[in-house]
């Protein structure tokens, strides 16, 4: 979409919005298109378009004519917008309500549904100042990135299109090609799932996205009708959890440390393995393909022994990393790193913008342009190229009064004619749907459980949702309660006093249990593992803690430092760089580009495959074969070389345990 394009789409809209009669295709041509050069036929396939935008804006286009006329019939048919029809109702909040929609909308910072969130609620404070809000002490829960099939699942649920995607069923094992229409996803279980309808077998069934062995593809010229009551949420309790079973694995005598504090010594009888290096272990578990993601990513350490569908699947992701590992590599030039909010359309996204930034300026008179900037996420340069384009728009004829009238020669921004775009318009099915999931999402956290604001705003948005909050039933995000309310309490209450703690943690990457005095600082989750941030006296330097990994934990009397605050202030990433860091170079396949974003990519590089080069700073290198046997053939060191080589080193040994 042209920069000329958004902006005959507004006036298109200011047009319509402002015209009880409605007007005709022969009026809009002389007036909003008198610039546009083509024939009839032309003009009518770009008229038609337009109005296909404007109802993706949410604004709905009525189509009026004469009486005993025909629609078929340009002449005597009328196009006009309601203005109410589109609006968002105007809906007031308390502060202990904006506190949850605030922790709602946060929910989804690292996944695609995450700018529509952001939009949501920019929509939401354009009637009027957000009330100063005080959130839970440090508590910042996330959902964990589903990778990048979830963004396109996402998109073309709400799009209501088909997808095909590459699927290794559990039953058999075999990998084939599936065409779903994708009614819901949900999380249980700790993983994610697509439930829909199968073309091929004729009835419904579920996905769990961790066992698509390909990209989504989106068939955007087909659509379908999902069920009208159908509820992920219903459909996700009628899954029942896999079976308990056992495996046997071959562990590195002295090592894994983390894995032998879970192995079980009566379910099975495990005798010494034939290797004197090793020491044999009966592991408990429910699904195969976790626990093979977990076992590839320790390489020789680990070795499968049974079931023999466990060992295959390790094999299997081993396989796929080494032989992307040994792949050709491809060219590439790094540039500025984009995140996912930034993928769609950049045109579309300002016409969205702009559509929000009229009526937040009308109820915000006299801001400075620069916190105007901060509040939409964009620079300076790029809110006065929206407010250029909108100086410029208005009603069909263009005369002084009729132009949308915005002042900001002293950098501080003023709105005086606003052509009825003085109300946000309603939210779109991503924007209730990220919103309404989250507050049910929130329904597991341990400071708002019981709590009636929870309920009170989900039911207030519910109704300014309208039918677009009843499609909200497809997502379903996943539990948020911690595995350990008392050391997630004890950290909690920490954070809130300011005090210190002594902490007794495992660490599985240097495969050791430390203890260490800490200053918390900071709680957040993934999903339903949460983690907290500290200034480590140990190391100097600010760490993340996993909560289930805490084998003590007590205060010390002491208080937290003052200096430990300030340097935290800036952080509120699980994975953020800092001085001394590697910069390595990866490369990501299409399924496992959403890596870039999860681990904060610093420069990216588009691949034609739909793969992508991203460069990140890593502060522990050793790892990253590890991190590479993990994610099975989805990423690969380039450089620097001495890492690349070590990965691939690091992968043959691990298949050389299994024989090949």
């Amino acid at each position: 979409m042209s920069a000329s394009r958004t902006e005959r789409l507004l006036n298109l809209l200011i047009a319509l919005l402002n015209t009880r009669y409605g007007l005709r295709r022969s009026e809009l041509r002389e007036t909003v298109y008198r610039t546009v050069t083509g024939n009839d036929v032309a003009f009518g396939r770009m008229f038609e378009r337009d109005k296909n935008d404007l109802r993706q804006f949410g604004f709905d286009v009525e189509t009026l004519t004469d009486l005993g006329w025909s629609e078929d019939d340009p002449a005597t048919t009328r196009y006009r917008i309601g203005k109410e029809s589109n609006r968002l109702p105007d809906v007031q909040f308390s502060p202990d309500e904006w506190t949850v929609l605030l922790l709602a909308s946060q929910l989804w910072e690292r996944a695609a549904l995450g700018t529509a969130a952001r939009s949501a609620m920019r929509k939401l404070q354009a009637a009027g100042q957000m009330a100063d809000i005080k959130l839970p002490a440090g508590v910042q829960p996330r959902i964990k990135p589903a990778g990048q099939a979830f963004d396109d699942l996402v998109a073309a649920m709400h799009t209501r299109h088909p997808v095909s995607f590459g699927y290794r069923a559990a039953s058999t094992g075999q990998e084939e090609r599936r065409t779903v229409e994708p009614w819901g996803l949900g999380s249980r279980f700790g993983q994610w799932y697509l439930i829909g309808f199968d073309r091929a077998r004729q009835a419904a069934r579920h996905f769990r996205l961790s066992r698509l062995t390909s990209s989504v593809e989106t068939l955007a010229r087909e659509q379908y009708t999902p069920p009208a009551d159908f509820n992920i949420r219903q459909e996700l309790d009628l899954l029942p959890e896999l079976p308990r079973r056992t495996a046997v694995v071959d562990v590195r005598t002295g090592r894994l440390l983390s894995l032998r504090q879970r192995a079980v010594t009566n379910d099975v009888d495990h005798p010494a393995g034939p290797d004197a290096d090793y020491e044999r272990l009966a592991l408990a578990y429910r699904d195969p393909e976790v626990l093979a993601e977990e076992l590839a990513s320790y390489g020789p350490d680990a070795v499968a022994v049974a079931p023999p569908e466990l060992a295959e699947a390790v094999q299997r992701r081993l396989r796929a990393a080494a032989d992307f590992s040994a792949a050709p590599v491809p060219l590439f030039t790094l540039s500025g790193a984009r995140s996912r909010q930034d993928r769609a359309g950049t045109a579309e996204d300002q016409l969205k913008r702009m559509l929000q930034l009229v009526p937040f300026l009308v109820h915000n008179q006299g801001l400075h342009i620069q916190k105007v900037a901060r509040h939409f996420g964009i620079s300076r340069q790029e809110l006065e190229a929206d407010l250029r384009i909108l100086i410029c728009s208005g009603l069909p004829g263009g005369y002084p009064d009729d132009l949308l009238d915005i002042q900001w020669e002293d950098d501080h921004v003023f709105i005086s004619q606003d052509l009825d775009l003085n109300r946000p318009v309603r939210f779109t099915v991503e924007e209730a749907c990220a919103l309404l999931a989250g507050l049910e999402t929130l329904n597991g956290l341990p400071e708002l459980a019981g709590g009636g604001a929870l309920e009170s705003v989900t039911l207030k948005l519910m109704a300014a949702a309208g039918e677009a909050g009843l499609r909200a039933g497809s997502l379903a995000g996943p539990a948020m309660a911690p595995a350990d309310a008392g050391v997630h309490t004890t950290v909690r209450d920490a954070i809130s006093s300011g005090s210190q703690l002594h902490l007794t943690y495992l660490s599985p990457q240097r495969d050791t249990v430390s203890e260490r005095d800490v200053d918390p600082l900071r709680l957040f989750s993934l999903d339903d593992t949460w983690y907290f941030e500290a200034y480590c006296h140990l190391v100097d330097g600010l760490r993340n803690f996993r909560l289930d990994r805490v084998q003590d934990l007590r205060p010390t009397g002491t208080s937290i430092s003052t200096d430990a605050t300030a340097l935290a202030a800036g952080s509120g990433r699980m994975f953020a760089a800092n001085d001394g860091d590697t910069s390595v170079t990866v490369q990501l396949t299409g399924q496992g580009r959403g890596l870039a974003d999860e681990y904060h990519a610093a420069r990216t590089a588009e691949l034609p495959d739909g793969g992508l080069v991203a460069e990140i700073q890593f502060g522990n290198t050793a790892w990253l074969p590890m991190f590479v046997a993990q994610h099975g053939g989805q990423a690969r060191i380039l450089a620097p070389a001495g890492l690349a080589d070590a990965a691939r080193e690091w992968l043959a040994a691990s298949l050389a345990r299994y024989g090949g």
